[in-house]
């Protein structure tokens, strides 16, 4: 069961590649500038040069996920992940300068995935590390993405629309999709994408989660009052086109399953809260089916999306998905018949250094033979030391894509 929960992950990753999402889309005029940011953004790149060879680009993506070779013609910007830094900083002004050089007559195409938030950030109203200790403070006290961009969006010269606001050009975007709901405005920020928050929105973030943050504060209250323009409320030069996400993940892990003679059901690609309360979620799940066969009999795979969250009180070392399956085998208990994986599709988990974790009906026993205890490592949020002490980390590096988190669990009768 090991295997066939890794094979469909990496079978999901490979029928959602970039540049088959992205490739579809690009039936418009050849584009007088090129412009690709996020960890998906050197195969969107790659997919659009096909398309229209030799045209300027520029291309922002983590440390050491550029690739290549590229031609003379692109700009390549590798620039800190998941913090921003000095190359962040830098990508942005030069992708600012760019395009506010284009012509009315000109088309510029936009390519952006998930990580573009802090690989393209020009910090306005705070410096760099305010900003960074900021976004810090409000993951750590459980804010969701929704939040968080609320906040960068007012603390950056091109996040919120204002990069598309920098240029007369018409704008074509392209997205890939790592937030809930597929929300343009929230992935990477909407750098091209009108702002529905303003700087009372962000102050009122501030105020939910409980974080001082005085510069920023005192510069959304200065924002609020007048004194700093609004991101802008309309961009009638853009348009706008979400061509990948959750769901494209997920259908694909469902047609993988299937393949292989596996019942897939997918409960949804919306799954937000905290990673506890998520597993506890599937946990009754899992023994309604079991016990009722409902909503749907056994043997079945469960397949959610989405993207949780974790309030951190602890220490530990991890991230959503380790904490969602070491909280999904705390409620399940022991000799359950159930095999579970939950990976986020970046290979990126919070600090577990790795995508996720697996467990099997053993993972308890196994744990309690090793001497460790599975309620302490939740309680201090150390699921991945705990994981990886089972050899059960799901640890596939960089992927070059980010279409949020698959779940997928076995239930046997």
């Amino acid at each position: 069961m090991r295997e066939l929960l890794s094979a469909t992950f990496h079978a999901a990753l490979t029928a959602t590649r970039p540049g088959t999402l992205v490739a579809p889309h690009l039936n418009g005029p050849r584009p007088a500038l090129i412009l690709s940011v996020g960890k998906a953004g050197a195969s969107m790149l790659s997919a659009a040069l096909d398309r229209y060879p030799d045209t300027p680009a520029q291309l922002i993506v983590p440390r050491g996920a550029a690739g290549g070779p590229w031609p003379d013609t692109v700009d390549v910007h590798e620039a800190g992940h998941p913090h921003p830094d000095e190359h962040s900083e830098h990508a942005a002004l030069s992708a600012l300068a760019r395009v506010g050089t284009l012509r009315e007559s000109d088309t510029l195409l936009v390519l952006i995935s998930g990580g573009g938030s802090a690989l393209m950030s020009a910090p306005h109203g705070v410096t760099r590390p305010q900003k960074a200790a900021l976004a810090a403070a409000l993951m750590r006290a459980g804010a969701d993405i929704h939040a968080l961009n609320t906040v960068r969006r007012h603390l950056s010269a091109v996040k919120g629309g204002q990069l598309a606001q920098a240029t007369r050009a018409h704008v074509q975007t392209l997205l890939l999709s790592d937030v809930v709901g597929d929300d343009p405005a929230v992935i990477a920020s909407g750098p091209t994408v009108p702002d529905p928050t303003t700087f009372s929105d962000a102050l009122a973030v501030l105020d939910r989660f409980g974080v001082p943050a005085p510069e920023a504060r005192a510069y959304f209250q200065a924002g609020a009052a007048g004194a700093h323009p609004e991101t802008p409320a309309a961009l009638p030069h853009v348009v706008t086109t979400v061509v990948g996400g959750n769901r494209h993940l997920l259908r694909a892990a469902a047609a993988f399953l299937d393949a292989q003679g596996v019942r897939p059901v997918i409960l949804g690609d919306t799954f937000t809260g905290e990673a506890r309360e998520l597993a506890a979620f599937h946990a009754a799940l899992v023994r309604s089916v079991q016990a009722h066969g409902t909503p749907c009999a056994a043997p079945v795979a469960l397949l959610s999306g989405g993207e949780a969250t974790v309030t951190v009180r602890g220490a530990g070392r991890g991230g959503r998905n380790t904490e969602f399956a070491l909280a999904l085998a705390l409620a399940l208990g022991d000799g359950a018949g159930v095999h579970a994986l939950s990976a986020g599709s970046d290979g990126a988990d919070g600090t577990a250094g790795a995508a996720g974790a697996l467990l099997s009906p053993g993972t308890l026993a196994r744990a309690r033979a090793l001497g460790l205890s599975a309620p302490a490592a939740l309680n201090h949020n150390d699921s991945a030391p705990f994981f990886a002490a089972l050899g059960d980390l799901l640890v596939t590096g960089p992927t070059g894509q980010n279409l949020n988190d698959l779940r997928v669990v076995l239930v046997g009768p």
